[in-house]
């Protein structure tokens, strides 16, 4: 189970043979479980799984019909509410305050746990609150009602009044849930900071790739009970996912983090008794943008092609171990006549051509510009393409024509976006005419 102890001191959290039934339904049969101290631990399943469930009996909110919970060594529903919420503090997944307190207000509320109805307002509990203001960097709005704030300042809030609690174990229930990808990079940031000075964490993670990224442990609900646990490698793979979620999908590395990825494929895939493959694509990378890419169109039954790349480069050797045809230069080399030319051999058979977010110098320009012929494209963007442009108005112009007739998507949609290309009509265009722009 996720979280083993190593020995060197008991786990945090202890979760034996746990069953809830809610509305005459079992949502967890039989799970067991346990998290070492200091661990950042993720929560993943599909809709329905069980996480927020496992979560609200794991903070006492929740009686289990059978099974128990010890945190700390303690057995959580043998204790008062307020003996719980000096165990574990909880961040909801919805962030919506009904009342219009200050935001330093309601980080106060986190200190109640550990004072009486009686007792006056002591120097800890002043200390706990700011330093929980200034973790969460919080102050600067700490002294705005929080009906004013957005969504991510909000979060940041409750986080702090989950701070003051001071307890153990740090319960997140999609912490990420309605905020933008600043936001949600900020806020996993922060629990990961949190548990590298000896805070537990378990956060129930819908996005599979931020959690493989943030959390050093999954844990893997479906249908109630616990399909696999471990190390994000050992939890996300391809046979676990499509178990779990029913989804055809692709696990590979990401190409600058070197995080465990998660890429779903579309569902219209080569057959696996067919040679024939779905459609032909080539690919223009480089410097690593493409060979996520290259796997995940490789694997989803497409026939394809890269390059112009140059020797030695991260897709180059990406394209070589899948036994891909690829265009080659020397390395530091630019794109030349001849490379040009067999790069426009490859586009021209091709059903569909990618254009991965790599920067763009006068070496690789070629490669935009003969894209720039394909019938259908699909651009993927990171990046705005002005920080990764090198060349200056001739690439933005090449971009710009690229961008016009291309779709436009983000990297985990390229397979179902090249998919709906492929059986599109093409968008006819004549090289001479691109090449004359």
């Amino acid at each position: 189970m996720s979280g083993g102890s190593d020995g060197a001191s008991d786990p945090l959290v202890e979760i034996d043979d746990l069953r809830v039934r809610l509305g005459g339904t079992t949502v967890l049969d039989g799970i067991d479980a346990s998290v070492d101290r200091g661990r950042f631990v993720g929560l993943i399943g599909p809709n329905g799984a069980g996480k927020t469930t496992l979560l609200r009996t794991l903070n006492g909110a929740l009686t289990p019909d059978s099974g128990t919970v010890s945190i700390d060594g303690r057995r959580v529903h043998d204790l008062t509410a307020k003996g719980v919420s000096r165990l574990v503090a909880t961040v909801p997944q919805d962030t919506t305050v009904a009342f219009n307190f200050d935001a330093r207000h309601l980080v106060e509320m986190g200190r109640n746990p550990h004072r009486s109805r009686f007792d006056g307002w002591s120097e800890a509990d002043a200390d706990a609150v700011e330093r929980a203001l200034d973790r969460t960097d919080a102050r600067r709005f700490a002294d705005r009602t929080v009906t004013t704030l957005s969504g991510g300042e909000r979060q940041r809030v409750l986080l702090a009044r989950a701070l003051a609690q001071e307890t153990p174990l740090l319960l997140l229930d999609e912490p990420t849930a309605s905020l933008d990808i600043n936001h949600q990079v900020r806020t996993l940031e922060l629990v990961r900071e949190l548990v590298s000075s000896g805070k537990t964490a378990i956060a129930a993670i819908h996005d599979l790739n931020l959690a493989a990224h943030y959390c050093e442990e999954l844990i893997l609900l479906s249908g109630g009970v616990v399909d696999a646990a471990g190390s994000p490698e050992s939890v996300l793979t391809e046979t676990a996912l499509e178990g779990a979620f029913d989804a055809n999908a692709v696990v590979s590395r990401h190409p600058v983090t070197g995080s465990v990825y998660v890429t779903a494929l579309p569902q219209r895939r080569r057959d696996a008794d067919s040679s024939h493959p779905l459609g032909r694509v080539h690919v223009v990378g480089g410097g690593g943008t493409a060979a996520r890419h290259l796997y995940v169109l490789d694997a989803a039954g497409f026939e394809v092609t890269a390059g112009a790349l140059n020797e030695g480069d991260t897709d180059t050797e990406a394209a070589r171990s899948l036994g891909l045809d690829v265009v080659t230069v020397d390395p530091f080399a630019g794109v030349d006549e001849e490379a040009r030319a067999a790069v426009e051999r490859l586009i021209d058979a091709a059903d569909c051509v990618v254009v991965a977010d790599a920067e763009v110098g006068t070496g690789n320009l070629p490669n935009l510009r003969a894209a720039a012929a394909a019938d259908r494209l699909v651009l993927v963007e990171e990046r705005p393409f002005a920080e990764r442009n090198y060349v200056g108005a001739a690439a933005d112009r090449v971009y710009e024509r690229l961008r016009n007739r291309a779709r436009v998507v983000a990297p985990g949609d390229v397979p179902a976006a090249v998919a709906d290309a492929v059986a599109d009509e093409p968008l006819a265009i004549r090289r001479s005419d691109v090449a004359r722009r």
